[in-house]
């Protein structure tokens, strides 16, 4: 398998202060995005995620079970750009994109700046997808019943986020390789630890094949007549890592080796309740310790309390440095994944120290 020596050409996170405008081009992504998701940092706004299938208008909220909004009155996109993209101001006003004054985030994928038609599954899909990186973009229609549906990467993905576009009510229902098996599932809006209530209606209690991911009959999954969408996740070589490590709740905390710089990650505990999702990168933070945390169940300004919720990102992998439930509760089972500034050179899997 080859490995990925440029990883900014597949994942990027930047960063901006608004400006007010009724558009602002942010660049520096250094592609044209397929995935933006999108978070102010200074205020309590929700999370934006808008992709290329579904068109930049339409955002779906990763902390509320909301149904997909068309228009977004506090904002949206205008426009996916070579590299990056175009804001555009709400009917109502800039924030989810660019209040004056307000500093903003934004992690980009790149799947395949085009959709095409899958019938790998019993369902066809709507497919974006890069089989370099790992990473795809499934629109899809339920029916209700158990079904496969066409992810077009080629290998099987090691995480599946799913959301129900049509139903308000139905949860961010999540496959991590590092769950329990295939019948446990976790919810990107909440706190809650796995579940398997109900869990072979999720995904049929099968895991994600090289050409498909399997649904039931659950309506967060696969409701009858709903527009789906799913964002698949893939493990390569010095680019991304999916997995889990287990919490000691010292500041001499795990070290988790994943084979690269990390840029981005994120982590949920999975065995307890009550623990937030965490998203950490490197343009927030760019040297060590990486104390911002932006929490994807909620919609939270950013905490940059020192020692709340710390991390090491080194060379080879990130060394969690904090006694925080949130990221280090004792003997409870961390999921991670984890995508790369820069790829390991060479095979030594040492833990460094700096940064």
């Amino acid at each position: 398998m080859a490995q990925i020596n440029k990883p900014t050409d597949y994942f990027n996170t930047v960063t901006y202060t608004g400006d007010g405008n009724t558009t602002k081009a942010i660049t520096g992504v250094g592609f044209q995005p397929d995935l933006v998701w999108g978070k102010t940092r200074s205020d309590a706004r929700n999370h934006q995620l808008i992709d290329s299938i579904r068109g930049v208008t339409q955002t779906l909220q990763s902390n509320v079970t909301n149904a997909e909004l068309s228009s977004d009155s506090s904002g949206f996109l205008a426009s996916f750009d070579s590299d990056g993209f175009t804001t555009q101001e709400g009917s109502f006003d800039n924030g989810n994109f660019n209040v004056s004054g307000r500093t903003y985030v934004a992690w980009n994928w790149l799947g395949a700046n085009a959709s095409s038609s899958n019938t790998d599954g019993t369902i066809t899909s709507q497919v974006s997808a890069s089989t370099t990186s790992g990473f795809s973009i499934v629109s899809y229609t339920g029916t209700g019943a158990n079904a496969t549906v066409g992810h077009g990467l080629g290998v099987a993905p090691k995480m599946v986020i799913f959301k129900n576009r049509d139903n308000g009510t139905q949860e961010w229902d999540t496959y991590h390789t590092g769950l329990t098996d295939a019948t446990y599932f976790i919810q990107l809006n909440s706190t809650n630890a796995q579940s398997n209530t109900n869990g072979a209606l999720r995904f049929n209690s099968t895991a994600p094949s090289t050409n498909y991911f399997s649904v039931g009959t659950a309506t967060t999954t696969n409701e009858s007549s709903s527009a789906m969408i799913a964002y698949c996740f893939a493990e390569k070589k010095g680019f991304s890592k999916f997995g889990t490590y287990t919490g000691n709740a010292s500041t001499d905390g795990p070290f988790i080796y994943t084979g690269f710089k990390p840029a981005m990650v994120i982590v949920k505990a999975s065995s307890v309740a009550g623990e937030a999702w965490n998203i950490k990168d490197n343009k927030r933070n760019t040297y060590n310790s990486v104390t911002g945390t932006l929490f994807p169940n909620n919609n939270a300004a950013e905490d940059t309390t020192a020692g709340s919720n710390d991390a090491d990102f080194l060379s080879n992998g990130f060394r969690i440095t904090t006694t925080d439930n949130n990221m280090n509760y004792s003997g409870a089972t961390f999921i991670y994944m984890a995508f790369a500034e820069n790829p390991l050179v060479g095979t030594n899997n040492i833990p460094c120290t700096a940064r």
